[in-house]
């Protein structure tokens, strides 16, 4: 009997967690996986539905100053604009960040509900002794984003009444790959738990389990021969539909492992505070809640006069630096200290999805702060980009169907991989036991 080595005996065992860990979260995965196919054009798929907020025709006018349509779209929104994109292309709408004002009605209902309805809501929050424990302020609710044609003033449409079965299915895709859709039912299935919370723990650890099916699948991939090794490049489409099935999940896992990878080591930072924190740190970019804030960059008030810079003088300063074709990017300052942040995208197939950042006086137009991407430390991009990583969004249009091809393979492997089980498992049921010979005695 040849004696098994040490490697063979490795290879089983990594093959064993393979299995029971592509059966354990097949399922989720293969959920998971499927969703995430979708999502990659998620923005594309969005913008198809509706054309009509981000395509229009110039008919050849110039744009209207910028300042006359966050008058336009304040006017419309009752709200004040906090940040504003001018796209590069002319044949598409400038987009608005619009902060609305807070509904007094809400707090004066508040303040007037009897004493007794505010102490069950104090125990109802976590209140002690029935005291009403006083709130901190309100956390701001996500601006709304306006779609204007720079060209008529036109506001489109807003990000908070878009109507469309499109739109909706693909929140539904979002709401299955990062909760199983849990964050829709109103109820709590466990105490103290939210569902939303549930959900992203489950998609969480299947997402890990298949991080590591994926690492122990690329280690048993490589053949026992090195001289086979060719074998596993390859799909034998003339084979039975046992040794296809085979093949097809080898070698297209082979093919997609990189991106399998990235995809399940960046997933399960949604899920888990410690994940996230512990991603960080081994890159080396984690920074502790409590330690210091780093200092703030400030405007000179010394510098301000008599007539205010406009945007398009803002605009300038940034183009002086970031002097490439690309969409532009502007918050405004929140107060009389603060600065304006730029950001620069580029555009095109192969377009980074990351842009570069000028911090700009409000009073002077001073570039005070300089911070491009592909000048940033490694160990920085890749941890600014771990979100275009997990998506796909990480060279434009390429990566995206990069990705979409990797998403569909691996939504395909918990499928080819039951089947190899119970491939396996009909063998060991249909092996003939082993008869004895016994020899007559003389």
């Amino acid at each position: 009997m040849k004696k098994e080595t040490a490697w063979a005996k490795i290879r089983k065992f990594l093959t064993d967690i393979h299995l029971w860990l592509g059966l354990g979260s097949g399922i989720i995965v293969l959920v998971v996986c499927l969703t995430g196919t979708i999502y990659v054009f998620n923005t594309e798929i969005r913008e198809a539905a509706t054309p009509e907020l981000f395509k229009i025709n110039p008919n050849g006018l110039e744009a209207k100053a910028p300042e006359e349509l966050i008058a336009v779209v304040e006017k419309s929104s009752e709200g004040k604009v906090v940040a504003m994109r001018m796209p590069a292309d002319q044949h598409r709408s400038w987009q608005f960040s619009v902060r609305k004002k807070e509904e007094k009605k809400e707090k004066s209902k508040e303040a007037a509900a009897p004493v007794d309805k505010q102490v069950k809501a104090g125990k109802k929050d976590g209140g002690q002794g029935g005291s009403v424990k006083a709130k901190g302020p309100a956390k701001s609710s996500r601006p709304v984003t306006y779609y204007v044609n720079p060209y008529t003033a036109e506001v489109l449409g807003n990000s908070g009444a878009i109507k469309s079965a499109t739109v909706d299915f693909m929140g539904y895709m979002f709401s299955l790959h990062r909760w199983l859709l849990l964050d829709k039912i109103e109820e709590p299935i466990f105490e103290g738990l939210e569902n939303r919370k549930l959900g992203s723990y489950i998609t969480g650890t299947a997402t890990i389990l298949f991080t590591v099916g994926v690492l122990t699948g690329m280690a048993i991939w490589f053949p026992k021969k090195i001289k086979s090794w060719k074998q596993g490049l390859k799909i034998k489409w003339s084979g039975s539909w046992k040794r296809t099935n085979h093949d097809l999940h080898n070698t297209l896992g082979f093919y997609s492992c990189i991106f399998l990878f990235l995809m399940g080591v960046t997933g399960p930072l949604f899920s888990f505070d410690w994940y996230r924190d512990g991603l960080r740190k081994t890159l080396g970019t984690y920074q502790s809640p409590d330690a210091p804030a780093a200092k703030a960059l400030v405007s000179d008030f010394g510098q301000a006069s008599s007539q205010k810079l406009s945007i398009a003088d803002y605009s300038a300063a940034a183009s002086q630096i970031l002097n490439y074709h690309g969409d532009l990017h502007l918050s405004f300052p929140a107060d009389s200290a603060a600065t304006v942040a730029v950001t620069k995208y580029k555009n095109g197939f192969f377009a980074p999805a990351a842009g570069d950042k000028l911090a700009l006086d409000q009073y002077s137009g001073k570039i005070l702060e300089i911070s491009k991407f592909s000048e940033m430390p490694f160990n920085e991009r890749v941890s600014g980009s771990l979100k275009a990583l997990h998506l796909g969004d990480v060279y434009g249009t390429f990566t995206k169907l990069i990705y979409f091809l990797a998403c569909l393979i691996a939504t395909s492997l918990p499928v080819t991989g039951t089947l190899i089980w119970l491939n396996k498992m009909k063998k060991k049921k249909k092996k003939p036991l082993v008869k004895l010979s016994v020899q007559p005695v003389v």
